[in-house]
């Protein structure tokens, strides 16, 4: 027996089996439509000295995963009186694909006080996270993304038009959906062919579709003016005669939840009387009679102004400016 061959079968035949595997990839977050590639190697000594033998390569493409979120980028509430309003929602893709999504804007939630109309939806051309009309590009029907690379995310807003019969105080949601162009479904569900590079498209645990509530509540605030008048005779007592004080005060009280700008009081001087130089007074402070100087302005021709700014609902003012009767 050729001792030599018994040698060389004994050695070969147990470490042919010490070939090498490598870990397998996994293919969350790879993207679609990656080659994944794969050899296995096996190293072995014959007793003519070491042998190495590769395997055939396996191949496997990364599937196309169709994910969605869409959330609520305001913080709270958006306050919002009768006429236009504006709700903003961020949609991202959550796949490892490219995808589009066709958009959906609900305003008849369930529980709603009151129910809007959608106007539009729109896009963030500009990227400044704010709607500017005739800047932003409104989405035509059936309302659809560009594609979104994967993990990219758009700003969406949603333009709707609160009723004139809405009131102080009611609250009204409105539901925006997104939808994957491709499919949405079950998780799991598989669209043959529709991914990239003709990959197979899978649903991913959000079903390919997802929604997120906005929610506007109304403010509305009114203002009334109530005036008054003290007289201060020149004799101690409270007649009207020529050389009397009239001090004349406002009141300017708004009303409601929500709040008004730009609110500006005013009065003339009355016929037969004489302004009194710097008496006027907003809430027990004196404002100068100059223009610019402060809130308040005044003169015997033009009257008395005072620039409330912005006022909120359950607040008031007082203004008050002396006249002497002619």
């Amino acid at each position: 027996m050729d001792t030599q061959k018994i040698s060389k079968s004994l050695f070969a035949a147990p470490v042919a089996a010490l070939f090498t595997l490598s870990a397998p990839a996994l293919a969350d977050g790879v993207d679609a439509g990656t080659l994944i590639e794969n050899t296995a190697t096996a190293t072995y000594d014959d007793g003519d000295g070491p042998q190495t033998v590769d395997s055939n390569t396996v191949v496997v493409r990364v599937d196309e995963l169709i994910d969605v979120t869409v959330t609520s980028l305001d913080s709270g509430p958006i306050g919002t009186s009768p006429g236009e309003a504006v709700l903003t929602f961020e949609v991202t893709n959550q796949g490892n694909g490219p995808e589009a999504y066709e958009l959906t804007a609900n305003p008849a939630v369930a529980g709603n006080d009151f129910d809007t109309s959608v106007t539009n939806i729109a896009v963030d051309t500009n990227g400044n996270g704010t709607y500017d009309p005739g800047v932003d590009e409104i989405l035509t029907a059936p309302e659809t993304t560009q594609v979104l690379a994967a993990d990219e995310t758009l700003t969406v807003f949603v333009i709707v038009e609160v009723p004139v019969d809405a009131t102080d105080g009611q609250a009204s949601d409105v539901e925006l959906t997104a939808e994957a162009v491709t499919g949405t479904g079950a998780p799991g569900t598989v669209f043959a062919g529709q991914g990239v590079d003709g990959g197979d498209a899978i649903i991913g645990t959000t079903g390919a579709d997802d929604s997120a509530i906005g929610t506007l509540i109304v403010g509305i605030t009114t203002v009334d003016l109530d005036k008054s008048v003290t007289v201060v005779d020149p004799f101690g007592g409270t007649s009207a005669v020529p050389g009397s004080i009239a001090t004349f005060t406002i009141l300017a009280n708004a009303q409601g939840s929500g709040s008004v700008d730009d609110l500006v009081v005013t009065d003339a001087i009355p016929d037969g009387t004489t302004y009194v130089a710097n008496s006027l007074t907003l809430d027990g402070g004196a404002l100068t009679d100059a223009s610019g100087d402060d809130a308040g302005e005044a003169s015997d021709a033009a009257g008395i102004s005072v620039d409330l700014g912005t006022v909120a609902g359950g607040s008031s003012h007082s203004i008050t400016f002396d006249v002497t009767i002619d």
